[in-house]
């Protein structure tokens, strides 16, 4: 017994303890093995990913991505249309994180294949949509109604909400702009709308079109503004607003430097009293487009009478009111800008229509009322005269 307890086993058989760390080292040993090769299979799957063609078909695949429409929600849309296999929405899912691309998907139409390569996938979701646009032309010296229905016809809503856009007070609070509506600040040009912008939309392309017509306006004519600050006391609201009015005043772009001198030298000269402005197309637009209409004007019917001149409740009536009107009373163009800012000089006070889309110029009242006569008797309403259109019956 004790030989035999003592007998050795050969080199050969080991132990039972050394057996089972035999066995767990290669069972260790294989599993290196076999991960080794899982990972370098997988590591080369995933370089060769971007690249790999689909398994689909080459039919078209048409996907719409929804404005807003966040990444799960378009991967979701690419697996169920097929675009993407099933088996691949992980590796798809990190490849475009991996691109940092989640945020750079375009909402609209997009066309696809069973067998595009992910990195055409991608390219695709990613590519720039076509916006369909429509054109649209404001002339000069449209007021809000008429632009909102020019918009209207173009097909961006009813006039009634466009104007209500118009008149927004968050707009206006967001635009900076004073009164009741962004009157003065629609620049007249021709423009490229997207088909489904909204009237806010629209009505802001607008405004950023005359801030950057009217900004270039203002650096090229520093010493005008600097005058006009110094002399009347006037920003870049007035200034607006006179260029509204010599916009109405006249279609003849030469004339417009001579109105607006002589708009300035009435309100300028000291031997000119009362400093009233005296032009129709300021009591019109109360009488049309101003929200609150006094008693004369809801009588308006298309024509100044004398009741209309002598209104005293008409805020923008020139003929009782001195100075500015209280707001721009349509949407000037540039040369009615430009028209302000470097008004032709002259001793002027006076103008009155030749019927012909021109003006008679005059100094004195007594040379005015003779030009009155002159042309007003043939059938010429007034015209920046208190003394023309008061005959107007």
């Amino acid at each position: 017994m004790t030989r035999a307890a003592g007998k050795r086993l050969p080199w050969w058989r080991p132990r039972r303890s050394r057996w089972a760390q035999y066995v767990a080292l290669a069972v260790v040993a294989v599993t290196l093995v076999v991960g080794g090769v899982w990972l370098s299979r997988t590591y080369q799957r995933v370089i060769d990913y971007p690249e790999r063609p689909g398994v689909g078909s080459a039919e078209p695949i048409a996907v719409e991505v929804a404005k807003g429409a966040s990444f799960p929600q378009v991967l979701t849309q690419l697996l169920e249309a097929g675009v993407i296999p099933e088996d691949e929405g992980l590796y798809f899912k990190l490849f475009v994180l991996h691109r940092g691309a989640a945020g750079k998907i375009t909402a609209g139409a997009h066309s696809f294949r069973g067998d595009m390569t992910p990195e055409q996938v991608l390219a695709e979701l990613i590519r720039a949509q076509r916006t369909e646009e429509t054109r649209v032309t404001i002339p000069e010296g449209r007021n809000i109604l008429e632009v909102a229905d020019i918009l209207a016809v173009a097909g961006y809503g009813d006039a009634s909400v466009i104007l209500a856009a118009m008149r927004d007070p968050a707009l206006l609070k967001e635009f900076g702009i004073e009164g009741e509506s962004v009157e003065g600040y629609l620049y007249p040009d021709t423009y490229k709308f997207p088909t489904e912008a909204t009237p806010e939309q629209v009505v802001r392309r607008m405004v950023e079109q005359h801030r950057k017509v009217y900004d270039n306006l203002k650096r090229s004519h520093r010493e005008a503004l600097e005058e006009l600050r110094k002399t009347l006391g006037w920003g870049d609201r007035e200034i607006i607003i006179m260029a509204s009015l010599v916009e109405k005043e006249t279609a003849a772009k030469h004339e417009r430097p001579l109105i607006a001198g002589v708009f300035l030298n009435r309100l300028r000269f000291s031997s000119f009293q009362p400093k009233r402005l005296e032009t129709d197309p300021t009591i019109i637009y109360g009488c049309t487009a101003a929200v609150k209409k006094s008693a004369a004007c809801e009588k308006f019917e298309g024509r100044i009478r004398r009741i209309h001149l002598r209104d005293p409740d008409n805020p923008y009536n020139t003929y009782t009111h001195e100075g500015l009107p209280p707001g721009p009373i349509t949407n000037a163009g540039k040369s009615a800008f430009e028209a302000v800012l470097a008004p032709k000089k002259s001793r002027f006070l006076y103008f009155v229509s030749r019927n012909d889309k021109t003006h008679q110029f005059s100094k004195t009242l007594a040379e005015h009322e003779a030009a009155v006569e002159k042309y007003m008797r043939q059938g010429a309403v007034g015209d920046g005269s208190a003394a023309g259109a008061a005959d107007a019956e």
